[in-house]
């Protein structure tokens, strides 16, 4: 996580990528391994989805918890400073819906 001028922009900085609030969003709902995550993020590939976990996991905001079986099994939570952002995360999803709206009916 890097400092920036505005808190506002630090906090843009970690969240932006591809799909990482949406991943913190699936996550508040409880743990999940990685096939779940990505049955759920059918958008992007398992790259990008590892490449995301990753960097939550050095934000902070992703714990990351293998276990020593055969096959491996990897869950994914939320630390609690990936919980206390979901209120932020939750009212730009608020949000969004309210700009496809107005978007829809400039369209329409």
């Amino acid at each position: 996580m890097k400092k920036s001028y505005c808190p506002i922009d630090t906090f843009i900085n970690v969240v932006k990528g591809k799909r990482k609030a949406t991943i913190i969003l699936y996550l508040f709902q409880g743990n999940k391994r990685y096939g779940e995550l990505a049955k759920l993020l059918t958008d992007i590939s398992e790259r990008m989805l590892t490449k995301q976990l990753k960097e939550l996991e050095e934000d902070g905001l992703v714990d990351r918890k293998a276990y020593p079986e055969v096959p491996p099994r990897v869950e994914y939570s939320l630390t609690p400073l990936g919980k206390e952002i979901h209120p932020v995360l939750k009212g730009m999803f608020k949000g969004g819906i309210l700009f496809e709206k107005t978007l829809e009916e400039v369209q329409a």
